[in-house]
C-alpha cells in the first residue's frame, strides 16, 4: 500500500512538472503582453490626449478614444487570462501540497519504524557483540558492510524527509505569493473596467453627436481622403520622375563607359575609332523600375533580408492609421484608404532613416509639409509631414540617421509622421517591414 501511494505521488509529480513548466512560460508571455499594453496606453495618453478636447474635432476625439478603448479591452482580456492561469496554478499547487503531505507522512512513518527497530536491535545486541558473534572473517566483513549501508540508508531517509519538508514549505510560500498576485490583478482589472465604462460613455456621447449630423461628418471624412489621395498622387509622380532621372543618369554613365572602352580598344589595336552605337545606347530606359548597378542590387538584397527587422522612423511612436483600405467604425458606408502608415509621436520628434541609402528627393507638398524620399536599391522609404529636413538630395545616409523632425498639426495639436515604403513604384505595407509595427 505504501509503495502504491509512492507511485501515485511520482505520477502526479511527472504530470505537474511538465504542465507547470508550460504554465510558467505562459504566465511570463502574458505578463510581457500586459506590460506592452500598459506601455501602449501610456503612449496613447501622452501622444493623443495631450491636447484639450475643445481643440480637437469630434472625429479626431472619437478616433483617439477608440484607440484607448481597444487598448483597455486588450488589457482587461490579458489580465483575465493571467488571473485564470493563476487560479489553475493555485489549484495545481494545492493538489501537489496534498500529495506531498501524504508522501511526507508515509516517509516519516517509515523512518520512525526504522529508528524503533534500530533501537530494539541495539538493546538486544551491541554492535561489537554482533561482529564478534560472526562465524568467520567473511561474515564479519559482510556484517560491517550491512551496518554501513543501514546507517547510510537512515541518513538518506532523513535527508529525504528534510528535502520534502523544504519542498512543501516552498510550495506553501509560492501559493501565498500566487494568491497575492491574483488578488492584485483582480484589483487592477476592476480599476481598468471602471475606466473602460467611463470611456464608453464618452464614446457613446461623441458617436451620438456624429450620428446627429452624419452628412456633415461623412463629407469631412471623404474630403480628408481626397486630400490624402492627392498627396499620394504627388508622391507617386515624384517617385516616377525620380526613377526616370536615376535611370537616365545610369544610362548616360553606361554609355560613356562603353564609348571609353571602345576608344581604348581601338587605340590599343592602332585602328581608327569606329563611329559606334553601343548596345546600351539602343536600349530605351525603363521607367517602371530602377536600373540597378551591382552595388544597388547588393543594397536592395540587404534591405530585403531585413524585412520585419527594420527600425521605426521615429524613436517612440504608435500607429494611428494603418496601411490599406478600412471601413469607418462609425459610418459603415464610408471607406478610407491609406498608402502608408500614420505614426503619432512626441512634439519635435526626430525622423530617422530606416536603412542606409541615398536621399533621392526632397519636396514641399501642400498638406504634407516637407517630404523626403530615400533610395535603398530598388526600395524607397518616404517620410511625409516633416517640419525640418537636415539632409539634402544626393546625401548618403546610414540606418537610424536623423534626417529631420516631424511637423505638428496646428488644428489637431498632434505630431504625426506619414510613412511609406515602395518597391520601385509599388506601395508595400510598412508593418510587414518595420519591427513590431
Amino acid at each position: 500500500m505504501k509503495h502504491f501511494r509512492t507511485y501515485i505521488f511520482l505520477f502526479i509529480c511527472l504530470i505537474t512538472v511538465s504542465t507547470g513548466s508550460a504554465q510558467v512560460d505562459k504566465q511570463k508571455e502574458l505578463e510581457e503582453k500586459r506590460q506592452a499594453i500598459l506601455s501602449e496606453i501610456k503612449q496613447i495618453n501622452s501622444l493623443l490626449f495631450k491636447t484639450k478636447k475643445e481643440e480637437k474635432s469630434v472625429l479626431s476625439q472619437v478616433q483617439d478614444l477608440n484607440q484607448r478603448i481597444t487598448a483597455s479591452e486588450n488589457l482587461i482580456r490579458v489580465t483575465n487570462q493571467q488571473a485564470n492561469l493563476l487560479t489553475r496554478n493555485i489549484n495545481d499547487n494545492i493538489n501537489k501540497i496534498s500529495a506531498l503531505r501524504e508522501e511526507l507522512k508515509v516517509m516519516k512513518a517509515d523512518y520512525a519504524a526504522m529508528i524503533q527497530k534500530s533501537y530494539k536491535s541495539k538493546n538486544q545486541q551491541s554492535r561489537i557483540m554482533f561482529l564478534l558473534s560472526s562465524q568467520d572473517f567473511l561474515q564479519a566483513y559482510k556484517r560491517i558492510q550491512y551496518m554501513k549501508q543501514y546507517a547510510k540508508f537512515r541518513k538518506k531517509q532523513g535527508e529525504g524527509i528534510k528535502a520534502k519538508t523544504e519542498e512543501l514549505q516552498k510550495l506553501n510560500s509560492d501559493l501565498i505569493t500566487q494568491k497575492k498576485t491574483k488578488q492584485k490583478l483582480i484589483s487592477e482589472n476592476e480599476v481598468a473596467k471602471t475606466k473602460l465604462t467611463e470611456e464608453r460613455k464618452d464614446q457613446h456621447a461623441l458617436v451620438a453627436t456624429l450620428k446627429k449630423d452624419e452628412g456633415k461628418f461623412t463629407t469631412q471624412i471623404r474630403d480628408k481622403q481626397k486630400q490624402a489621395d492627392a498627396i499620394d498622387r504627388q508622391i507617386d509622380a515624384l517617385i516616377k520622375a525620380a526613377i526616370e532621372e536615376a535611370n537616365r543618369i545610369a544610362r548616360e554613365k553606361a554609355l560613356a563607359a562603353a564609348k571609353a572602352k571602345a576608344i581604348a580598344e581601338a587605340k590599343a589595336k592602332g585602328t581608327a575609332v569606329p563611329d559606334i552605337i553601343p548596345e546600351v545606347e539602343k536600349k530605351p530606359a525603363k521607367t517602371e523600375e530602377f536600373a540597378l548597378t551591382a552595388e544597388d542590387k547588393a543594397l536592395a538584397a540587404s534591405f530585403a533580408s531585413n524585412k520585419g527587422k527594420l527600425p521605426w522612423p521615429v524613436e517612440k511612436g504608435m500607429v494611428v492609421k494603418s496601411f490599406g483600405t478600412h471601413q469607418h467604425p462609425q459610418f459603415p458606408n464610408v471607406t478610407t484608404n491609406s498608402s502608408g502608415v500614420e505614426i503619432a509621436t512626441a512634439d519635435n520628434a526626430d525622423v530617422r532613416s530606416i536603412f542606409e541609402g541615398q536621399v533621392l528627393s526632397i519636396q514641399l507638398i501642400k498638406g504634407a509639409n516637407k517630404v523626403v524620399i530615400i533610395q535603398h536599391g530598388d526600395y524607397l522609404s518616404v517620410y511625409s509631414n516633416m517640419a525640418t529636413v537636415s539632409v539634402k538630395t544626393g546625401d548618403k545616409v546610414s540606418t537610424k540617421q536623423k534626417i529631420g523632425t516631424v511637423a505638428k498639426s496646428p488644428t489637431e495639436g498632434k505630431t504625426v509622421l506619414k510613412f511609406y515604403i515602395y518597391q520601385n513604384k509599388t506601395k508595400i505595407n510598412p508593418a510587414d517591414w518595420i519591427y513590431r509595427m
